[in-house]
């Protein structure tokens, strides 16, 4: 039996705020980017820009309350220094109130393409962007920074949790679409739906890749670089506790089935120049698995680096 200190209120955190920076960072991304996107640019843009401060907001809630005395949080904004928790509680700061600026230029009334608040929007965005990389990196190198424990001792964790939350941004944009953009009000934001549903899905299709990528690197650090594996690998290696849940949910069902299914949506259009249309099912199936990978790899992980056994100092 594992005597286990952080459990899903941690777990929680580290996805919501993942999820959050993530769907911030896209939609900045959307917003200044100049080509691609067409009419429906704006409508993308809101929809990150909206769903991107309340999962960071209730994260930063369930952390701060599972340190058991939530005004001890306060202490870590009296001191600037370059300790992981300082840096990230400045980080978490600074994002959830420029974040939530930026979502308030989408709000406002009579809030538009080329309006009065497009300068400050842009502007925001420019800053956004960074914050919510940093704020997803901090996710990992909070884990990261603790060479006790192998599992989490890797300096590739950081660029998983980073590839894990654009991936879960842009899904979380891609449903909240289905809902919000695909019947909308505006013609020209229906009329211009599929090809910003392409734009996603071929942006989600290469952070998968990219994820894939990360996750290999992650177990060959983790083989290579530990003397012994099971210090660091054990859960997960065949056998292991949470290898199902591993190899399962997070690569198979949360990244490989994802990424296969998006470029097979894309191929048409990429390869020969056919018009592209979305599958409602698919649109629905594909962002809601990886949402279920990026929170169960975020599970591994957590619980992982503590049943696996320390390392001597």
């Amino acid at each position: 039996m594992h005597e286990l200190n952080w459990g899903l209120p941690v777990i929680a955190y580290l996805f919501l705020a993942g999820l959050g920076a993530g769907a911030v960072t896209v939609s900045g991304s959307v917003l200044l980017r100049k080509g691609g996107f067409g009419p429906s640019r704006f409508a993308v843009a809101r929809v990150g820009a909206l769903i991107g401060p309340l999962p960071v907001m209730l994260g930063t809630f369930l952390i701060v309350f599972e340190l058991g005395q939530p005004l001890r949080a306060l202490n870590l904004f009296k001191v600037i220094n370059l300790s992981p928790m300082s840096i990230g509680s400045w980080l978490l700061l600074m994002f959830i109130i420029v974040s939530s600026l930026y979502a308030l230029t989408f709000v406002l009334p009579n809030a538009g393409p080329g309006d009065r608040l497009a300068p400050a929007r842009r502007g925001l965005a420019w800053i956004c962007v960074p914050l919510g990389i940093g704020v997803a990196i901090y996710t990992g190198v909070m884990l990261g920074a603790m060479p006790a424990r192998p599992f989490w001792n890797s300096p590739v964790l950081a660029g998983l949790f980073v590839m894990s939350a654009l991936s879960g941004g842009v899904a979380s944009i891609i449903l909240a679409g289905v809902i919000f953009l695909r019947k909308s009000s505006d013609p020209a934001v229906r009329a211009d739906y599929e090809n910003s549903s392409y734009m996603l899905i071929s942006s989600d299709a290469l952070l998968l890749a990219g994820e894939m990528m990360v996750i290999f690197l992650f177990l060959m650090f983790g083989h290579l670089t530990i003397g012994d594996v099971r210090y660091a690998m054990a859960a997960i290696l065949p056998g292991g506790e949470l290898a199902y849940l591993f190899w399962g949910l997070v690569v198979i069902t949360g990244v490989m089935i994802p990424f296969f299914i998006e470029v097979i949506q894309i191929m048409p259009k990429l390869l020969h120049g056919r018009e592209f249309r979305t599958v409602l099912a698919l649109e629905v199936a594909v962002p809601v698995a990886i949402l279920v990978g990026g929170f169960a790899l975020r599970y591994v992980v957590v619980i992982a680096g503590q049943i696996t056994a320390p390392a001597s100092l």
